[in-house]
C-alpha cells in the first residue's frame, strides 16, 4: 500500500496503519478525519473534495520529511479522499509509527496540522438549503511561522 495517496475510493484505516508497522515499533497512532453532520450551525448532507493530486502527494511527502527531521524514528502514511464523501465516512487517514508512543502521537498531530496548512485539497460542503466552498490550504509550504505553529500544536 502506498504511504501517500489521494483517491476517490473509501479509505482503509486498518490498511494504512498496518502498512507502517515494523518489528521495532512500539506504537502506531492514527488520525481519522470524518465528515460530520453539522458545521457553522447548518446540517451537513455531504462533502465533495477536490485536489491537485500530484501536488497533494508531494505535500504529504514534504510533511513526512519535516516530521522525520523532528522525530527521526517516526514514519508517516497519509491518505485523503476526493469526490463525494458522505457523513460518517473518512475523508483523511494519517498513521504514524515509531518505537515510542510520544513520537508517534506528535508526528501524527503535526501531519494533520501541516496538511490543513498547505496541501492543495479543497472542500465543498453541501448542507440543507445550499452549499459553500470551505476555505482551503493557504500557507506557503516554506513559511516558517506556519510550520512553527503546527509544531506547537503537535507538541502540546
Amino acid at each position: 500500500m502506498a504511504a501517500f495517496l489521494v483517491t476517490p475510493a473509501p479509505l482503509d484505516v486498518a490498511g494504512v496503519s498496518s502498512a507502517l508497522g515494523a518489528p521495532g515499533d512500539g506504537a502506531v497512532t492514527t488520525f481519522v478525519g470524518l465528515v460530520r453532520d453539522h458545521n457553522a450551525g447548518r446540517r451537513v448532507l455531504w462533502l465533495d473534495y477536490e485536489a491537485h493530486a500530484p501536488l497533494a502527494v508531494k505535500a504529504f511527502e514534504q510533511i513526512a520529511v519535516e516530521a522525520e527531521a523532528r522525530w527521526p524514528e517516526a514514519r508517516l502514511a497519509i491518505h485523503h479522499r476526493i469526490g463525494r464523501v458522505e457523513v460518517g465516512e473518512a475523508s483523511v487517514v494519517i498513521a504514524a509509527a515509531s518505537p515510542h508512543r510520544a513520537e508517534a502521537f506528535s508526528a501524527c498531530r503535526y501531519a494533520i496540522e501541516r496538511l490543513k496548512q498547505f496541501a492543495p485539497i479543497w472542500k465543498h460542503e453541501h448542507f440543507e438549503g445550499g452549499d459553500v466552498w470551505i476555505e482551503g490550504a493557504a500557507a506557503d509550504p516554506h513559511d516558517e511561522q506556519a510550520r512553527t505553529a503546527a509544531m506547537e500544536r503537535a507538541c502540546t
